[in-house]
């Protein structure tokens, strides 16, 4: 159970700060390399690209999960706070929608990609592991939305 807090509470921090260090070595690697030693060495840009993507799309879920993501709060301030909490599950649902709506679509793209069996350029990694990221994060993003309503719900339902 521990375990299920840790991550709940963590996850896409942590995922985001190894997948930026990662990355920080790698290009760093790659412009020692280059600058340096005079050699280049094209792997390291390829996979930084894709970390980076990764660390987007889970970036996101943080986003939702800090209720960080881009919102327009000049109408909450304008409503009546009974209002602006309904504003928000309106909002929250349009977020979900889309959300839902893009992981579907980004899983038939993977399930493409799986079946074609692409690899990439310079590594020859399979394009499904880049292609994953997509319906992957928008699902925990869309899993942190469902989450925050919840937590928002019982919130609501204890000050009552």
């Amino acid at each position: 159970m521990r375990i299920l807090t840790w991550l709940d509470e963590h996850f896409e921090e942590s995922f985001c700060i190894v997948l930026m260090a990662v990355m920080t070595v790698f290009i760093c690697g790659q412009v020692f390399t280059r600058y340096v030693l005079q050699v280049a060495m094209s792997w390291t840009e390829e996979i930084s690209r894709y970390l980076f993507i990764w660390t987007v799309y889970v970036g996101i879920s943080y986003g939702v999960k800090k209720n960080r993501h881009i919102c327009i709060d000049v109408v909450y301030n304008l409503l009546p706070e009974k209002y602006a909490r309904y504003f928000a599950y309106i909002g929250d649902l349009l977020f979900l929608g889309f959300a839902l709506y893009i992981m579907t679509q980004g899983y038939g793209v993977f399930l493409r990609i799986v079946a074609s069996g692409q690899t990439s350029p310079a590594c020859e990694l399979p394009m499904w592991l880049v292609y994953g990221a997509l319906p992957f994060g928008m699902g925990l993003s869309a899993f942190r939305i469902i989450q925050g309503m919840w937590r928002r719900t019982k919130a609501m339902a204890i000050s009552n």
